[in-house]
């Protein structure tokens, strides 16, 4: 069977974010299981919520092959992950690849669907940051778009990038550009520490002090 190279990166960009959620698994200690299920809710979260949302039939119940990818990750996370002090970093680095693969895959699928720029730049983001929100909530951690990182901001980027340079250039090379722009982007934020603004109130003197 043939396959586009739409969805090849669509592959891979499953098998890295599987692995994001197999390395948190790994970290909390968690037993096979626990790797199979953090690495399915960033692997396929994402893409399940943009299909529902764009009333699509849901990608993975009609290609159960990236069902097969997940596992694959999660097991080879499981029997390979022995080094606990490079977990974090690891953990890290695939995110951000799967992070700036998703945005413009699920950009992408909408820009062919016809919708509007918005929309797609808005699945872009739902596809990269629902899964990774969904696999930090189940192992009791506060998502990474919850926090002052530039997370959700590198989706956006990516994702914009993509829904302009398309009207410009060949898809392919579109998707490459948004692709390097998510990931630098997030990259920069890791190495130097980048993050948004945060905004802190005083807390009010007690009435009674």
């Amino acid at each position: 069977m043939e396959i586009s190279w739409v969805t090849a990166l669509d592959y891979f960009g499953v098998f890295v974010f599987a692995v994001s959620g197999a390395l948190v698994a790994a970290r909390k200690h968690l037993d096979v299981f626990g790797y199979l299920v953090l690495a399915l809710f960033p692997a396929i979260g994402g893409g399940t919520v943009r299909d529902i949302v764009l009333d699509l039939p849901v990608f993975w119940l009609d290609s159960p092959v990236y069902l097969y990818i997940t596992f694959v990750a999660a097991l080879g996370v499981f029997v390979f992950a022995n080094q606990p002090h490079t977990m974090r970093r690891a953990l890290v680095w695939a995110d951000a690849l799967g992070l700036s693969m998703f945005c413009v895959i699920g950009a992408h699928k909408a820009m062919a669907l016809e919708y509007s720029p918005t929309i797609a730049v808005i699945m872009g983001v739902v596809t990269a940051v629902f899964g990774g929100m969904i696999r930090d909530v189940i192992a009791n951690e506060v998502p990474l778009v919850l926090k002052a990182e530039i997370y959700a901001t590198a989706a956006f980027a990516g994702a914009i990038a993509y829904v302009t340079a398309q009207f410009f250039m060949p898809a392919n090379i579109a998707m490459l550009a948004g692709f390097g722009v998510c990931l630098t982007t997030r990259a920069m934020a890791i190495l130097f520490n980048w993050s948004l603004p945060v905004r802190t109130f005083r807390q009010p003197p007690d009435e009674g002090a």
